[in-house]
């Protein structure tokens, strides 16, 4: 499928996810008011699809000053920890007895619903519904120094869900990054509609696998 079609099927799918769903994401909004102070909706920068051509000889045309090897978006997502959790920490993995995520937030980071808000980046044109997961900058110019090809998972858009998501439990060490970049490797070789279909049908039971950890992306 031709890029502006897929463009136009991930608008429908996230404006229809949004209609069908403002109802559940009004009810979220008041949870997460209640059970702690701070914003309902948390915002980060996150890196996403390298827009940049290259020239003949494979240079990047239009540097950035700072090279994240794709172009930084601010991504949106339900709060799941308490406000300025990393103020102290910096930007670190939260584990699954991470004491900085709220109740409800523990909730939301299980089913994935704290992902919901993110629809909107997608009609916003920065993310599809399917692709590799969008990571923060400080995190992707240490993966690019470690892990190599690292950033050939920025030639497509990111994703609310993807390859690696159905197949691996979040990440808790630079090793399962590793594991999960041959996911999106392959997902960047492959990508099609059907592919796409293909993953958004396996993301549905994975979200409900009790088995599964918790989110380990802090917000």
């Amino acid at each position: 499928m031709k890029e502006p079609l897929l463009r136009a099927a991930n608008c429908l799918v996230a404006l229809t996810v949004l209609v069908l769903l403002l109802p559940v994401m009004l009810v979220i909004a008041l949870l997460i008011k209640l059970d702690s102070p701070g914003p309902a909706i948390y915002r980060q920068r996150r890196i996403g699809f390298d827009r940049r051509t290259r020239d003949s000889h494979g240079a990047d045309a239009g540097r950035r000053d700072t090279d994240f090897g794709g172009r930084p978006f601010t991504m949106y997502k339900f709060r799941t920890m308490h406000e300025h959790a990393e103020t102290d920490s910096g930007p670190v993995w939260a584990s699954r007895t991470d004491s900085r995520v709220t109740r409800i937030g523990r909730v939301l980071r299980r089913t994935r619903l704290d992902e919901l808000p993110q629809f909107w980046n997608v009609i916003m044109g920065d993310m599809s519904v399917v692709g590799p997961r969008p990571e923060r900058p400080h995190f992707v110019m240490k993966f690019r120094e470690e892990i190599d090809d690292y950033q050939v998972r920025h030639r497509v858009k990111p994703g609310i869900t993807g390859l690696a998501q159905v197949h691996r439990n979040p990440d808790q060490s630079i090793d399962d990054v590793r594991v999960k970049l041959v996911y999106d490797l392959e997902y960047v070789r492959r990508r099609s509609f059907w592919l796409d279909l293909n993953i958004l049908l396996r993301t549905l039971p994975v979200l409900f696998e009790s088995d599964r950890q918790d989110e380990a992306d802090p917000d």
